[in-house]
């Protein structure tokens, strides 16, 4: 469908990519815009004093001369209501980020379908508010070790959160990340912060799984000297640590309820009293909370504050499993054999193409954290510079086949259950579902116990539970299985 001659707008493209240059300007022009070409930034800007602005611009990253985003930058200053689409086959935060911060309207990852482009043309072209130019902000200087190799992929999920990344960076907004233990959430908070406004102010973290409960709130509020038996002198806490910047809450799931009460009202009025105190502290904190269980569930068993999920679950930002996303493996996989390489100060090892494959059909119950641990044990361990398919199954402590024993294994286990549960119904039993759950649990926590050797913390994360989930649910009559 053809746009009406009202709005039969003028669209330039920038591409030093003659071949993209001319499909999406093809395709612009197929669906009734006006379209002009622009192999460089020199040659848009000139016909920007020449003729003055078009309706819409869409602009490519890496061009020789001026890149996109300086040209960006160049267009805002002269024609700041001008909406730019940016065009990258680097999707990674830099690129998004920086693009949204120098006022982009949209970031589109090439390669791209171009009935997406054109209804992205159409999107941007009608009826909207004129958008003001973002406050740009002289961010810290990028350092790629604060984003971290975890957030690098193509796998379609992965630009979909580069991109958000970028937008929301930008957005003075409470943000929810969620995903499996080991996806990299802490990474996501601190790309969010370092692309932020706020990235000069400080970054501070803190796993409230990690932290016991009797010690948290002062932890988070901080406490005065005399608070309680230990309290030598005041302590300043999380909260005040991060005035002006950014406070992650990690594991937020396992904090604990009355301590949500204390952070609703922080989060609502910005202000609390230290542990023991009696001035009232004022900050400027913007909280970014991040967990791998199902908060909806814990507000319904009564052990997650609605109102406090509704305060930071403004925007939710969800962590792709690395199983969902196999194609990033092989690079991510290069990624960390290069970065123990540097450490190590010897070659970096590379993975033979049967251990690839192997790698690539693996579950990653761990996700990238297991795949960067594996990868620095392969780079100290592997006797050659190839890293052969057995080196890899040793490192796995895998079966034969692909997960074939596994696979057969959860078969029996509900064949197992099924006829259990019709038993129990047989009986007349109807508290089936608490018993089950008791010996469900009782089963894997002694089998993770077992396998970490009785070490609490290690078995609570391979289970993808907090340390006081696991010790809380043990009780204090529990040993380790002998």
């Amino acid at each position: 469908m053809k746009p009406s001659d009202t709005n039969n707008a003028r669209i330039w493209v920038v591409d030093d990519d003659r071949s993209v240059r001319f499909v999406l300007a093809t395709a612009l022009r197929e669906a009734g815009y006006r379209v002009d070409g622009f192999e460089n930034a020199r040659d848009a800007l000139d016909a920007l004093a020449q003729r003055g602005a078009p309706e819409l611009l869409f602009t490519d990253v890496r061009m020789p001369g001026d890149d996109g985003l300086v040209l960006l930058d160049k267009l805002k200053a002269q024609a700041p209501k001008l909406p730019v689409i940016v065009m990258s086959a680097y999707t990674d935060v830099a690129s998004t980020a920086g693009a949204f911060r120098g006022g982009a309207h949209e970031f589109l990852s090439k390669p791209f379908d171009l009935d997406e482009a054109v209804a992205l043309a159409a999107r941007t072209l009608g009826p909207r508010e004129p958008a003001e130019p973002a406050q740009r902000e002289n961010a810290a200087t990028q350092d790629d070790a604060l984003i971290g190799p975890a957030l690098i992929g193509e796998a379609p999920a992965m630009r979909t959160l580069f991109r958000a990344i970028g937008r929301l960076a930008q957005a003075p907004l409470s943000v929810l990340i969620t995903g499996e233990t080991g996806t990299g959430k802490e990474l996501v908070a601190r790309a969010l912060h370092r692309e932020s406004p706020r990235a000069r102010a400080p970054f501070v973290a803190l796993n409230t799984a990690a932290i016991p409960a009797e010690l948290l709130e002062s932890e988070l509020f901080g406490h005065e000297a005399g608070a309680f038996t230990g309290a030598q002198r005041r302590h300043v806490g999380r909260f005040e640590q991060a005035h002006g910047g950014t406070l992650f809450l990690d594991e937020i799931g396992d904090m604990p309820l009355p301590l949500q009460t204390r952070l609703l009202r922080v989060l609502a009025e910005g202000e609390f009293f230290r542990v023991g105190g009696r001035e009232l502290i004022r900050v400027d904190v913007r909280v970014i909370a991040a967990t791998h269980q199902d908060l909806e569930a814990l507000v319904e068993a009564g052990r997650f504050r609605a109102d406090l999920l509704h305060r930071i679950d403004v925007v939710r930002l969800r962590l792709p499993a690395l199983r969902e996303r196999r194609e990033d493996i092989p690079r991510l996989a290069d990624r960390f054999l290069q970065a123990a390489a540097l450490r190590f100060d010897a070659p970096a090892k590379r993975f033979a193409q049967g251990s690839l494959e192997r790698l690539v059909a693996y579950d990653w119950p761990g996700n990238v954290r297991q795949l960067e641990n594996l990868c620095w044990r392969l780079a100290a361990l592997a006797p050659g510079e190839m890293i052969s398919r057995e080196d890899l199954d040793d490192a796995l402590a895998a079966t034969p086949g692909k997960d074939s024993a596994r696979e057969a294994g959860d078969d029996d286990w509900d064949r197992r259950l099924s006829a259990w549960t019709r038993a129990q119904l047989e009986l007349g039993r109807d508290d089936i579902h608490a018993q089950a759950r008791e010996r469900f649990e009782r089963a894997l926590f002694d089998a993770a116990l077992e396998h970490t050797g009785g070490r609490r913390t290690e078995a609570a994360a391979r289970l993808g539970l907090g340390r006081n989930t696991l010790t809380r649910k043990l009780g204090p009559g529990r040993r380790r299985p002998s």
